[in-house]
C-alpha cells in the first residue's frame, strides 16, 4: 500500500513539513510497512518558501533589505536543492505585517525590498526565481522593485521620483540602461491566482487598496497614478499592461515584474506541484492525504488541497484523496465532485483558537491514525 502525504501549512500551528510528519506518525502506527511519500506543499502564499526548501532539500538565505517604510530588516528567501532556483515571498520584504493602522499608506509604501531580495538571489546563483506575490503593503506598481534592480524612474527635470504609489504621478521617463545584467538572464515565475488588471474598477487600487490604507480620497489618486505609470511603460518599454490579467496583483507588482523582468504568470499551487514532482511521486498511490488550516468552498479556487487532489488523480486515478483541516467550513460538498473524496476536521471538540493552534500536531496525528484504522 502506498500513501502520499502532501499538506499545506496549518497557519500559526505547523509548517507543511511538520504537518506531513504528524500525519505520517498517525498512519505509521496502523500501516508500519506501507510505502510513504512525504511532499510538503503550498499554493504560492505564506509558507511557500519553507515548503519548497523542505521538499527539495534546499537552504534558507537571509538578506538585509528595506521594508515598505524603507526601514532595514532581515528577510529570508529559499535557494532550492538544484542551487539555481530561488523562491521568494514578496511579503517577506514588502508585506502588510510591516505597517499598522497608523503607518499604512500606499502612497508611500514601496516594493524596493522585494527587488533587493531578487537581486541577492541572482548574485547567489539563481537563474530562475519563483516569487509569491500575496500579502503586500504596497500599491506602487512594482516601481520600487524595479528600481532596486537598477531601473531609473525620472521626473520632467531628470530627477528620481519618490518611491510609493504617490510618486508615480511625477514619472516622465523610465531608463533601464543600468538594470543589472543578471536580470536578463533570470526567468521569473510569478505565483499568483489574482486576475485583476492594474487599473480601473477591478484594478489594484480599487480592489486591494483599502486593506493597505487607501481611503476614498486616495484610491482615485492611486488608480490615476498607476494608469499614468502604465502609459509610460507602454511608451518607453513597449509593453501594454494596464488591462493585463494579473497585473494588479500585490499592488501592481505583477505589472512591474512583467514589465522589467523575464517573467510569466502561473498558478501558485501548479508551480509547487511541478517543483516538488508531486505527480511523479504520486504514481501508483492508493491514498493521498492533504490539508491545511481551513477547507471550505474557497478551496476549489487554487488552494493547496484542490491542487494536490487534481495532480494526484492525474497521476493515479484510482487513488482516494483525503483532506484534513482545523476548520471545515461551508460549501465543501462541491469539492467531492472535483477530486477530494473525504474531508475530516481534526479538532477533538470545541476549543479556542490558541488551544487549536497549540495542539495541531497531536490532533493531526490522532485523526490520521483513526482514519487509517477505518481503512484497515
Amino acid at each position: 500500500m502506498k500513501f502520499v502525504i502532501a499538506p499545506d501549512s496549518f497557519k500559526g500551528s505547523l509548517t507543511a513539513k511538520q504537518a506531513a510528519d504528524a500525519i505520517y506518525a498517525g498512519l505509521k502506527r496502523v500501516f508500519p510497512d506501507a510505502d510513504y511519500e512525504l511532499v510538503p506543499m503550498a499554493d504560492g502564499g505564506e509558507g511557500t518558501v519553507q515548503s519548497l526548501v523542505d521538499a527539495t532539500h534546499g537552504t534558507l538565505k537571509t538578506a538585509s533589505v528595506l521594508n515598505p517604510l524603507e526601514k532595514s530588516v532581515d528577510a529570508q528567501y529559499g535557494l532550492l536543492g538544484d542551487g539555481r532556483t530561488a523562491v521568494i515571498e514578496m511579503a517577506a520584504a514588502s508585506g502588510i505585517q510591516f505597517v499598522n493602522e497608523r503607518t499604512k499608506d500606499p502612497l508611500v509604501t514601496t516594493t524596493y525590498g522585494t527587488g533587493e531580495l531578487m537581486l541577492d538571489a541572482m548574485h547567489h546563483g539563481a537563474r530562475e526565481i519563483i516569487i509569491g506575490i500575496g500579502g503586500s503593503a504596497t500599491t506602487d506598481g512594482g516601481q520600487g522593485m524595479a528600481e532596486a534592480l537598477g531601473a531609473k524612474f525620472l521626473d520632467k527635470d531628470g530627477q528620481p521620483i519618490k518611491r510609493g504609489g504617490g510618486g508615480l504621478a511625477d514619472l516622465a521617463k523610465i531608463d533601464v540602461s543600468a538594470v543589472d545584467p543578471l536580470v536578463a538572464e533570470t526567468k521569473v515565475r510569478i505565483a499568483s491566482d489574482v486576475t485583476n488588471p492594474l487599473v480601473g474598477p477591478k484594478g489594484s487600487a480599487a480592489v486591494f487598496g483599502p486593506q493597505k490604507g487607501a481611503t476614498a480620497e486616495t484610491i482615485p489618486v492611486l488608480d490615476r497614478n498607476l494608469a499614468h505609470y502604465a502609459a509610460i511603460i507602454k511608451r518607453d518599454l513597449g509593453k501594454d499592461l494596464a488591462d493585463y490579467p494579473g497585473a494588479g496583483a500585490a499592488g501592481g507588482l505583477g505589472a512591474g515584474l512583467l514589465a522589467f523582468t523575464q517573467s510569466v504568470m502561473e498558478k501558485g499551487v501548479e508551480i509547487v506541484v511541478k517543483e516538488t514532482h508531486l505527480k511523479e511521486r504520486a504514481a501508483d498511490a492508493d491514498y493521498v492525504f492533504t490539508g491545511e488550516g481551513a477547507i471550505d468552498f474557497q478551496t476549489q479556487y487554487g488552494k493547496t488541497p484542490m491542487g494536490t487532489a487534481l495532480a494526484a488523480k492525474e497521476a493515479s486515478p484510482h487513488a482516494k484523496v483525503i483532506g484534513l483541516a482545523g476548520n471545515v467550513g461551508e460549501g465543501i460538498d462541491q469539492l467531492y465532485d472535483l477530486g477530494i473524496d473525504a474531508i475530516f476536521p481534526i479538532l477533538p471538540g470545541v476549543v479556542d483558537l490558541p488551544t487549536a493552534i497549540k495542539t495541531g500536531e497531536e490532533n493531526l496525528t490522532r485523526t490520521a491514525e483513526n482514519i487509517a484504522r477505518v481503512l484497515k
